[in-house]
């Protein structure tokens, strides 16, 4: 019996890292950045459609479809 073997247990601390805090600067960077996404989704969008609208209606003029033939315009002068 020269060598024993011991039967302690063993404990291991697990050690994490500290969590940062989020503060009111993070916040403020964060809505700042979803805000500057949302505002060039609308750009692009905006453009999008746009330029949709003036492609039709300059195609409606180049091929002389009026959807509304009977319509009437109404040229209103001023009177002097």
């Amino acid at each position: 019996m020269a060598a024993q073997e011991r039967n302690d247990p063993i404990m291991v601390r697990v050690v994490e890292q500290p969590v940062r805090e989020t503060t009111v600067g993070d916040v403020i960077v964060g809505s700042l950045g979803l805000v500057g996404v949302m505002l060039v989704a609308a750009l692009v969008l905006g453009l999008v459609l746009g330029g949709i609208l003036v492609a039709f209606k300059k195609l409606t003029a180049r091929d002389a479809i009026d959807p509304h033939d009977d319509a009437q315009n109404l040229r209103v002068t001023p009177t002097s």
